[in-house]
């Protein structure tokens, strides 16, 4: 049990570094991964919200966290433009919950869900209304790999059980370990700036997977 673990927590971390520091260049291969993880937490967290059952207690949340997250990842590929809103809302989604959760609000209470759901329909309209494509790609994939890195340490080596830290992320990330809540802010951080930098001259290329590129 102990190396599953070990591995796990590993390749979670090497898919951390690639979001953090890669997420923008990498973006075309990365994201459907990422669409898929954020899309089964959502669908999986709805379900919670709305039955009031534990997450990942029921066959239900399984199977509609599964269809949400394949969903997210066949758009995410087939379309640029979905891909964009999939990382916008993943990134608006995080930050409803954390927001709730520092209110002392249960991160899979209904209200968060819908408080979350809204600031995801936001950011993805924000996204697209001011041409911030690149900026909300960089930043999503930073905090989001910033999150994993540190909930997979905090699992793995620390010994925290998964549910704990999925239903309160915040509040028990900086109760439990107040450093481990700077080294998020520090890795996020890092990640976005480095991001940035690197990718000053560099762009996505927009694409439609359904459309035949002109030769």
């Amino acid at each position: 049990m102990a190396f599953e673990l070990f591995c796990m927590t590993t390749i979670a971390l090497l898919f951390a570094t690639a979001l953090i520091f890669g997420g923008y260049r990498f973006f075309l291969f990365l994201l459907p991964i990422w669409g898929f993880f954020g899309g089964f937490v959502m669908g999986s967290s709805a379900v919670e919200a709305l039955f009031n059952t534990g997450l990942f207690a029921t066959v239900t949340g399984w199977v509609v966290g599964f269809v949400v997250g394949v969903i997210f990842a066949l758009l995410s590929y087939f379309f640029y433009a979905a891909a964009v809103a999939i990382a916008a809302g993943i990134l608006g989604y995080m930050l409803g919950v954390g927001i709730m959760d520092i209110f002392g609000l249960d991160a899979l209470s209904l209200i968060t869900l819908l408080v979350a759901v809204m600031l995801a329909a936001g950011a993805v309209f924000v996204t697209f209304r001011f041409n911030l494509q690149k900026y909300v790609i960089i930043a999503a994939t930073a905090i989001g790999g910033a999150a994993l890195a540190v909930g997979m340490i905090m699992v793995g080596i620390g010994g925290l059980e998964f549910l704990r830290l999925a239903e309160s992320p915040v509040r028990l990330l900086f109760q439990t370990s107040p450093f481990m809540g700077i080294v998020f802010v520090l890795l996020a951080g890092a990640g976005i700036a480095v991001q940035v930098w690197a990718n000053r001259r560099f762009e996505v290329e927009t694409y439609n997977r359904f459309v035949e590129t002109p030769a």
